[in-house]
């Protein structure tokens, strides 16, 4: 898409006028809120591709993971859960990923202690 066309869908703001999105992102408050929103989906959309990938229903991840069928189906959904590290790395390593914290080129495997 050429930058005329992007104007012309609004998607590029004329005359320096504020975006709502960059509104949101000047806003402290607001920005957190959005931050930690967009977390979830992001987790909620990686899970979600995981299981259709693996074809893996809600049962047998919550008989795998020993995460409650209620939980995954409350992320699935996106609907507000306390998401606890315990839980992601429970998911995730029932389907076959590792949980793991990246800083430069340094890489660190991120296990629960019990």
């Amino acid at each position: 898409m050429t930058i005329w066309q992007e104007l012309q869908k609004g998607l590029i703001m004329k005359n320096n006028r504020m975006t709502t999105f960059d509104r949101i992102m000047k806003n402290t408050k607001q920005k957190k809120k959005f931050d930690s929103e967009y977390a979830d989906f992001l987790f909620s959309e990686l899970l979600l591709d995981a299981m259709n990938e693996q074809q893996v229903s809600v049962r047998e991840l919550s008989k795998e993971s020993g995460i409650s069928t209620s939980i995954i189906q409350n992320i699935r959904a996106q609907s507000k859960s306390n998401l606890t590290l315990k839980t992601m790395e429970s998911l995730l390593c029932a389907l076959g990923y590792q949980l793991t914290a990246k800083k430069g080129r340094k890489t660190v495997n991120l296990t629960v202690l019990q």
